[in-house]
């Protein structure tokens, strides 16, 4: 990020210090804008400057990107961007938003541990229902485009290079990882821009720009100034998010948020970019600790990008065996949460069999047994799907939870032929429990996608056949026993 023009890091022009003292507020800085801070409201003022991303340079700039700023951000935030003023006798443009408790930011929620899957659950909502308002870029456009994509990585790194705080031959490690992965995934890129997956989104979303907000998750301070940040592959939007909490160590809340993503929007082909998008993301953050000499956080995002773009191990299948209310969702998404590279998806049957139905996962079809979306044909329809979503995802590099009752033993084969032909690991998690349990289970679950019901259950019990004796053998524990540790009990 290389500085054109612009005021010092510190110095404040007397104007805005006058103000300061009018509205008797706190003043903070970032690297393009500074903040007043008074009880209930912010006033942000965008520095007088130029980079080669921005250009702030005009007080008519600067009021035209205030202006986009409240627009933009008030698409998903509407209760905190106030509008626009004017502050001091230069009539200086200055962005107007409620303040909020910085304690509720999200960062600050995982530092202290208090971050949960619903808050999880709530964001990917939120960002699913903002792309899915948004344009698409069109097939010409060059932004999202593989080119620019390819000129942003490079940017990154040649500005971290000029920081002078990484070793060169690190960054240069790091440099080749990256153009490897993205020569494997460029054609993705190019398929998914074509298919109008990039939308205009958010653009900066990591954690710190996430605040609980009367309680709600709430994003903020999405990128104005510039299209080319702005405008990006729904799967790069996601990736911010996923490489902060695997910055933050919590592997189990980045594997969560895949898996609640995958939940929303079936989108299994952006698994083929995420973690290099992940990768890109944690370069820009070393280039902006590097920037401000924080060296013990450059390296850190230098480690957290290499390991990134590093080829995983081979992925491992896992199938789910059980009636419903055996636990076999519980038991999905616990051995997903378990992977601590973050790098294990959940895939929900009863989820997909909605999806192909046109329903929202949580959505109740009112099917008979044996009827509507529970029919032979559907069923096998569901089955098919998973499989096809399955194999996207391994050949990726992703391992798999397929979360199913996986009954008939013609199911499980078929999965396990999949494994075998793309060399992955494959084992059954088979879920028990009393028969009295069950029931009760399957009598108190409300809000599930699973719409089985105790009819269901009492025809999945009469029909139940037990695993061979050799699939007895692929058995595998859950986070405790083991990740894949066969165990002699299935």
């Amino acid at each position: 990020m290389r500085h054109r023009s612009g005021p010092a890091a510190g110095a404040v022009p007397p104007w805005l210090a006058s103000v300061q003292r009018e509205l008797r507020a706190e003043l903070l800085h970032t690297h393009i804008s500074w903040l007043l801070l008074t009880r209930d409201r912010v006033y942000k003022v965008k520095k007088p400057m130029a980079t080669d991303f921005l250009d702030y340079s005009t007080l008519e700039r600067r009021r035209h990107f205030c202006h986009e700023e409240v627009r933009l951000n008030s698409r998903f935030a509407p209760r905190l961007y106030v509008g626009v003023t004017t502050l001091g006798q230069l009539a200086e443009p200055a962005v107007v938003m409620r303040r909020f408790v910085e304690s509720n930011r999200l960062d600050h929620l995982c530092d202290r541990g208090e971050l949960t899957e619903a808050h999880i659950g709530a964001l990917v909502r939120q960002v699913v229902a903002l792309h899915a308002e948004a344009d698409s870029a069109p097939t010409s456009s060059p932004l999202g485009s593989s080119g620019l994509l390819a000129d942003q990585r490079d940017q990154s790194l040649g500005d971290l290079a000029a920081t002078g705080v990484i070793d060169p031959d690190r960054i240069a490690r790091l440099e080749s990882l990256l153009r490897s992965r993205f020569a494997e995934v460029e054609s993705a890129v190019a398929a998914r821009h074509g298919s109008g997956r990039v939308r205009e989104g958010h653009g900066d979303l990591h954690l710190a720009n996430i605040v609980l907000y009367d309680g709600a998750v709430t994003m903020f301070d999405g990128i104005e100034f510039s299209d080319e940040l702005r405008w990006l592959d729904i799967a790069n939007e996601l990736a911010f998010g996923y490489a902060d909490l695997l910055a933050h160590d919590r592997p189990g809340l980045a594997a969560e948020l895949v898996s609640a993503w995958m939940t929303e929007t079936g989108d299994v082909s952006a698994l083929a970019l995420l973690r290099y998008f992940a990768s890109y993301r944690a370069t820009v953050r070393a280039m902006a600790a590097g920037m401000v000499g924080d060296a013990a956080a450059t390296q850190r995002y230098v480690d957290q990008a290499t390991r990134l773009a590093t080829t995983l191990p081979r992925p491992q299948l896992l199938i789910t065996h059980g009636v419903a209310g055996s636990g076999k969702s519980t038991a999905a998404r616990s051995l997903a949460a378990a992977d601590p590279e973050a790098a294990t998806v959940w895939l929900r049957s009863d989820v997909e069999r909605k999806r192909m139905f046109g329903l929202a996962a949580d959505a109740h079809s009112g099917s008979a047994l044996d009827a509507g979306l529970y029919t032979a044909a559907a069923t096998e329809r569901t089955y098919h799907r998973l499989l096809e979503m399955a194999e996207v995802a391994l050949r990726a590099g992703w391992s798999v939870v397929a979360d199913a009752t996986f009954l008939r033993r013609s199911d499980r084969q078929r999965f396990g032929e999949l494994a075998a032909d793309l060399g992955t690991g494959f084992g059954i998690v088979s879920c028990t429990a009393p028969a009295v349990e069950l029931r009760r289970r399957v009598a108190a679950r409300t809000g599930d996608a699973s719409e089985a019901d105790l009819a269901v259950l009492e025809r999945q019990l009469a029909d139940f056949v037990p695993l061979s004796e050799d699939e007895k053998g692929l058995c595998v524990g859950l986070p405790g026993i083991g990740w894949s540790e066969p165990i002699r009990d299935c």
